[in-house]
C-alpha cells in the first residue's frame, strides 16, 4: 500500500517553526525578515500565486511588500525599480513574479536582482554556488522537494534517481543537489531527446518528474516500491469543477500511485513547499543581513 507525500501538512509545519524563529527575533529586538514581490499586468495565475506568498508572510510573521506596475511598463523601468529594491537595507528578499511581458527579458531581470537578495534562487551567482556545493539561495522547487525526501526519511545514498525534465527552475537544479556529497544519490536526467525514457525511468528508485507534461509518467514505466515526486502543475479542462479547470501532474497518479511506495498528490504535494521554501531563504537573507 501506498503512503501519500503530503506537502500540505509539511509545509504547515515548517511555517510553524519559522514563526517560532521570528518570534524569538523580535523578542530580542531585531528586525524582522521582509520580502517585496514585484507584480507585472494581471496574469491570474500570477495574482494567485503572489496572494498566497503575501499571506504566507503574514502567518509566519514577516513584513511584506507588493508592487504592481502594468503590463506596458518598459524593462528599462522595471530594472531600475529592481537596482532601487538592491539598495534598499530594510529588505531581504526580492522577487520579480514569472512569467513577464514578451517584451521584457526575463535573464535580464534575473541578473540584475543582487544576489543576496535572489530569494528564488535564480541568479546564476546562486545557480553557480548551489552546483559547486557552496552557501546559496537554492532555487524554491527543488529545495522542497529536497526537504520533503529528508521530511519522509527517503533513503538518499546510492539510490539510483532519475529527473524528468531539464529546466533551470526544477530539472537541472534537482538533479546536483540530488547527486552532491552527502546526499550520494545516482542521477539520470531524462528529457524531450532522450531515447527510450520509459527504459530508463523504469530502473528509478525515485523519479521526479517535472518535464509539464499532464500524465506523462504511466504506470508501466514505474517499478514497484518506487518513490515518485510530481512536479507538474498543468491546468486541464474540467466543466464538471466551479473553476472550470483543475491542476493535473506529470504523473498518471491513479494508475502509478498502488505500484510506489510513497508519491506526491498534485495539488497539495510539491506546491505548497515552494511557497514554503521562498520563506526559508527570506529568513536565510535576514539572518545573512
Amino acid at each position: 500500500m501506498y503512503q501519500i507525500i503530503d506537502g500540505k501538512q509539511t509545509a504547515a509545519k515548517i511555517r510553524g517553526e519559522i514563526a517560532v524563529a521570528v518570534a524569538e527575533m523580535k523578542t530580542r529586538g531585531e528586525r524582522v525578515p521582509h520580502l517585496a514581490a514585484i507584480l507585472i499586468g494581471n496574469d491570474g495565475g500570477s495574482e494567485t500565486y503572489v496572494s498566497h506568498k503575501v499571506k504566507d508572510c503574514e502567518e509566519v510573521g514577516f513584513k511584506s511588500t507588493l508592487l504592481r506596475m502594468p503590463a506596458t511598463v518598459t524593462e528599462e523601468e522595471l530594472l531600475a525599480k529592481v537596482r532601487e529594491l538592491n539598495q534598499d537595507p530594510g529588505l531581504d528578499g526580492l522577487i520579480v513574479q514569472l512569467p513577464l511581458p514578451d517584451h521584457i527579458r526575463e535573464s535580464r531581470v534575473i541578473e540584475t536582482i543582487a544576489p543576496e537578495k535572489d530569494v528564488d534562487g535564480f541568479h546564476p551567482v546562486n545557480m553557480g554556488r548551489m552546483a559547486a556545493g557552496l552557501t546559496s539561495f537554492v532555487s524554491a522547487t527543488p529545495a522542497g522537494i529536497m526537504e520533503l525526501l529528508k521530511r519522509y526519511n527517503v533513503p538518499l545514498k546510492g539510490a539510483e534517481c532519475v529527473v524528468v525534465g531539464r529546466s533551470n527552475i526544477v530539472g537541472r537544479p534537482v538533479s546536483i543537489l540530488m547527486s552532491q556529497k552527502g546526499v550520494d544519490a545516482t542521477v539520470t536526467v531524462v528529457h524531450s531527446r532522450t531515447r527510450n525514457i520509459a527504459e530508463t525511468v523504469r530502473r528509478a528508485d525515485i523519479i521526479i518528474a517535472a518535464i509539464g507534461q499532464p500524465g506523462f509518467i504511466t504506470a508501466d514505466m514505474v517499478k514497484e516500491g518506487a518513490v515518485v515526486i510530481d512536479v507538474g502543475t498543468t491546468r486541464v479542462d474540467a466543466p464538471e469543477t466551479k473553476a472550470g479547470w483543475r491542476l493535473k501532474g506529470d504523473v498518471d497518479f491513479e494508475n502509478v500511485a498502488p505500484r510506489c511506495s510513497l508519491i506526491t498528490p498534485v495539488p497539495g504535494g510539491v506546491g505548497p513547499m515552494t511557497r514554503v521554501s521562498l520563506l526559508l531563504n527570506t529568513l536565510q537573507a535576514c539572518r545573512m543581513h
